[in-house]
């Protein structure tokens, strides 16, 4: 019996890691959940599922009162991470994506695309049934959906100044609903945000004196914060159970849902604009030659990771 079956039947999932490489993988898959806040298309819990560490991560998201010991020393380096990520993420990754957009988002393409079939790994040797295969088709087109109408929605920005009282309860459900794009993969934050008009707003709020002069912002990102959490504790604990008792379709659609949002990652408002203001000319041609190269080397580098991960996962079982 393998280990996975064993705490499948215990009921139990051990929390513990191993070595430091299994520490320093929880904050690599933090520093991604973060940097999912800057970059469209990207999915923390993709990554999770790549170290394979997506079960452990609703696991302990889902006891974190049940097992609070146990689940805090798990999701401790993950935390660090996703701090480290954001703030990366707003002052590296942001500047870079400023001055050659399309290359840096072909290079995270690419590494969701190399690293895809470790997700399709979860579902090997499961039938593809009729509802399986609609199942996988809804989740590829989930992501499509929400990008597009993202795009073409063209909302009103969101102004974070003189608010009312039940606006602050609409980010408590903002929130929320960002807690679910970090916990499903293949959901995309950023492009919530601008469907909801309020990606560019919080974005640019984010400075010393915004804060100087719309001091209420702050409590902006506590409801924010708030729900996020909330959606935390609570949607883990109900995806864990999913995951327990219809793990097979559960992981058709996360397929389906992750396929997905590397297109999305080419197709949304901050690129789609990119695209527009390019001009036929050498400084087209130069970034979408970066970008092809930075999208194969992505590609290869998921890949051998992959195999890496496999040989790995073989020698534990």
């Amino acid at each position: 019996m393998s280990k996975k079956q064993k705490e499948q039947q215990s009921g139990e999932i051990d929390l513990r890691y191993k070595n430091g490489k299994e520490v320093v993988k929880g904050g690599i898959l933090g520093a991604f959940i973060g940097l999912a806040v800057i970059v469209p298309g990207v999915s923390g819990s993709a990554v999770a599922i790549i170290f394979r560490l997506y079960e452990k991560l609703l696991y302990a998201l889902g006891g974190i009162f049940r097992r609070f010991k146990e689940s805090a020393r798990f999701l401790l380096p993950v935390v660090l991470g996703g701090i480290v990520g954001l703030v990366l993420g707003f002052f590296g990754v942001k500047a870079l994506l400023n001055l050659l957009p399309f290359a840096i988002v072909a290079l995270f393409a690419g590494l969701m695309l190399g690293a895809f079939p470790a997700v399709t790994d979860e579902i090997k040797g499961e039938k593809p049934t009729p509802v399986r295969i609609v199942l996988f088709a809804l989740g590829l087109l989930f992501p499509l959906g929400l990008s597009a109408l993202s795009v073409f929605g063209t909302p009103d920005m969101l102004s974070l100044e003189n608010l009312s009282w039940y606006h602050y309860l609409l980010f408590l459900l903002v929130g929320f609903a960002i807690a679910i794009t970090q916990l499903v993969p293949g959901l995309s934050a950023t492009a919530l945000l601008m469907t909801f008009g309020c990606f560019t707003p919080l974005l640019n709020s984010v400075s010393l004196t915004y804060w100087r002069e719309n001091p209420m912002v702050l409590l902006v990102y506590v409801c924010l914060a708030a729900g996020f959490i909330l959606g935390l504790l609570t949607v883990s604990n109900g995806l864990s159970r999913l995951l327990e008792k219809k793990r097979a379709p559960a992981f058709y659609t996360i397929a389906g849902l992750s396929l997905g949002s590397i297109v999305t990652m080419f197709f949304n408002p901050e690129i789609v604009e990119v695209y527009t203001g390019w001009t036929m000319g050498a400084a087209m041609w130069r970034e979408l030659g970066i970008g092809m190269l930075l999208f194969a080397l992505g590609i290869i580098a998921a890949h051998f990771f992959v195999q890496y991960e496999r040989k790995r996962v073989m020698k534990d079982e």
